[in-house]
């Protein structure tokens, strides 16, 4: 006997509500095996592959790519063979992807208590992060979507490439030689203008269309038809654009926030680092290096890793600094997290920074990774800018801007000496504390710019 499953979108936790639809992963009439991802979604945090806890026949697609789906909305329905090995249990109880197999998102875990899980074999499936060829077929060793979103795109198939990672993984360098590859040879068309102004840096590959779009429409960075009438391009707020729009409107429409800044001296800075890094052990960033100094002031200023509970009318002073920083991706810019960044060395630090760095650079960030920040370090000297007004992370207190170093004439030691120089800026909530707390906090992180080898003696 033959019972059609119903496989909804799964709660994907974080506060998040629904996902947009970026590629299906199989057909109708296709084969499908236990916890095998048939969906890739895009949330406001990440991108995801979902599998799906039933093994069978899709007998239904619900949503073209592109659409938007909520939580609960149905994406596929199964046909499963009552009795088999699929853990869908009896057919008049509807299962959840928790109940019914080990994941409810790849990469996320499940949040099922484990007595509920299934406790059969499950079917052989493909390995965790990777696109599965389908039909039998040995799965393909590919982890980030933006990797495959670019073979898409250029037309590479996967299956002919031959991994640079580890245990064959193949990476967004090996797409990339692929492409570059098949490449035809340059057109004779005049070169673009010198002065034409570089691609935005927020601005990822549009995703592939399966017709030619009409004259009046657009690929958006994020793959969407762009509308263009009379007034103008229509650009939807979607993914993780709308998310951040989301966010930086509430925090200004909700927080009172002021800016302060400082010149500082960061000559001994990158002195210290220099040392650091010639000893031999593990290399140290400079933005572990603002990463500690942050921890450290905000041990002296803890009023400032806060937030505001205007229901209740409350300022929560938190016990944990989990440090987010703001990193620009293809998909635009996100804030992943160091969580207890007071309780890690520089050289972890460095390390944890440099993970998520990469996690963010390749699309495989999990929601968790990318909320529960208490403070925020933007460094936006790597766009080769000096000073900024940070907005601050809704529903942070607090955070710290550093600007490109750059080497300026600076009055050293009673002499005026070519020195690097860095401007920090500071924003914070007005309803935490006053003025004097956020000077004494940007003047502290100044001092320790200036004389690190002091914060290390303290430390």
């Amino acid at each position: 006997m033959t019972v059609v499953r119903e496989f909804t979108l799964p709660d994907l936790g974080e506060g998040l509500t629904g996902a947009e639809i970026v590629r299906w992963l199989v057909q109708v009439g296709e084969v499908v095996a236990v916890d095998q991802p048939v969906v890739e979604v895009e949330t406001a945090k990440a991108m995801v592959d979902v599998p799906c806890p039933y093994g069978g026949v899709v007998t239904a697609r619900y949503g073209e790519e592109g659409a938007e789906v909520p939580v609960g909305a149905p994406l596929i329905t199964v046909a499963v063979s009552e009795g088999s090995d699929d853990g869908a249990g009896p057919p008049d109880r509807p299962a959840t992807a928790g109940e019914e197999s080990g994941n409810v998102l790849v990469g996320y875990g499940t949040a099922a208590p484990a007595a509920r899980r299934r406790r059969v074999q499950p079917s052989p499936r493909p390995p965790h992060g990777t696109t599965a060829v389908r039909n039998g077929a040995e799965p393909i060793p590919v982890i980030s979507p933006l990797v495959r979103r670019l073979a898409r795109e250029h037309g590479v198939d996967l299956r002919q490439l031959r991994g640079s990672g580890p245990e064959g993984l193949i990476l967004r360098a090996d797409v990339e030689r692929a492409v570059a590859a098949t490449a035809p040879a340059p057109a004779t068309a005049a070169p673009a203008p010198a002065t034409a102004a570089p691609a935005p840096a927020t601005a990822a590959p549009a995703r592939a269309a399966t017709a030619p779009a009409p004259a009046a429409t657009a690929p958006t960075a994020a793959g969407r038809a762009a509308a263009t009438g009379p007034e103008g391009e229509r650009i939807p707020l979607r993914g993780v654009r709308g998310a951040v729009a989301d966010k930086l409107a509430r925090s200004r429409r909700e927080i009172p926030d002021a800016t302060c800044w400082v010149d500082a001296d960061a000559t001994e800075l990158l002195a210290t680092r220099a040392v650091m890094n010639a000893a031999g052990g593990p290399k140290v960033s400079l933005l572990a290096l603002l990463a500690r100094i942050c921890t450290a002031a905000l041990a002296r200023f803890p009023e400032l890793n806060a937030r505001v509970d205007m229901d209740s009318r409350d300022i929560i002073r938190l016990p944990d600094v989990h440090l987010g920083f703001a990193a620009q991706t293809d998909r635009g810019l996100v804030v992943p997290v160091v969580r207890d960044a007071h309780k890690r060395s520089t050289e972890e630090l460095s390390e944890e920074i440099a993970r998520l760095t990469e996690a963010a650079r390749t699309g495989t960030l999990a929601p968790a990774q990318l909320t529960g920040g208490t403070f925020t370090l933007n460094n936006y000297g790597v766009f080769g800018v000096d000073g900024s007004t940070p907005i601050i992370n809704h529903p942070e207190a607090a955070m710290l801007g550093v600007g490109r170093i750059a080497a300026k004439p600076w009055v050293h030691q009673g002499e005026l000496a070519v020195r690097q120089v860095v401007q920090l800026s500071f924003t914070f909530d007005h309803r935490v504390c006053d003025g004097g707390t956020a000077g004494g906090f940007l003047r502290h992180v100044a001092d320790c710019v200036e004389r690190p080898m002091v914060l290390l003696r303290r430390l």
